[in-house]
């Protein structure tokens, strides 16, 4: 494959020339070489950049696709289960808002945080010393509530 310019490498990966620049700033990424001032890319340098356009994507931090970029084996398996690990925790806070968010749009009252016993309850626990970990703890057996 030919080089190809930073536009052009930008068009095909749906990105703006920017976002290139930005990836070589943080060392992501080096153009194959330069042509009259222009950055150029190569399948390599293509390969890297698609694959930080996933993880960025996907929601991934930049530090995770640098260490499967450019760490060992050892390295970057142990940054990517710190990421999973970070992503389960954020699935179980999503869960949580949904479940929270749910049953507050279940409540017939207009004024679920004053008039809906359970939104109350939980309310009061955490004011009154409770922690949030506490609260998913002695609700996540519960059921999930279906949104209207």
């Amino acid at each position: 494959m030919e080089l190809i310019p930073i536009g052009e490498a930008a068009r095909r990966l749906h990105l703006n020339a920017s976002a290139l620049r930005y990836y070589e700033e943080r060392g992501l990424v080096r153009p194959a070489a330069r042509h009259a001032g222009r950055r150029m890319y190569g399948r390599t340098e293509l390969r890297r950049l698609a694959l930080v356009a996933l993880m960025q994507r996907l929601g991934v931090r930049l530090d995770t696709a640098a260490a499967v970029l450019d760490e060992s084996g050892k390295q970057w398996r142990s940054v990517v289960r710190d990421q999973i690990d970070e992503l389960d925790a954020l699935i179980e806070r999503a869960q949580e808002a949904r479940k929270f968010l749910s049953e507050a749009l279940n409540c017939p009252a207009e004024h679920p945080t004053s008039e809906c016993p359970h939104l109350v309850g939980v309310l009061d626990q955490l004011f009154t010393g409770g922690t949030f970990e506490e609260l998913v703890e002695e609700h996540s057996g519960a059921a999930p509530v279906t949104p209207r």
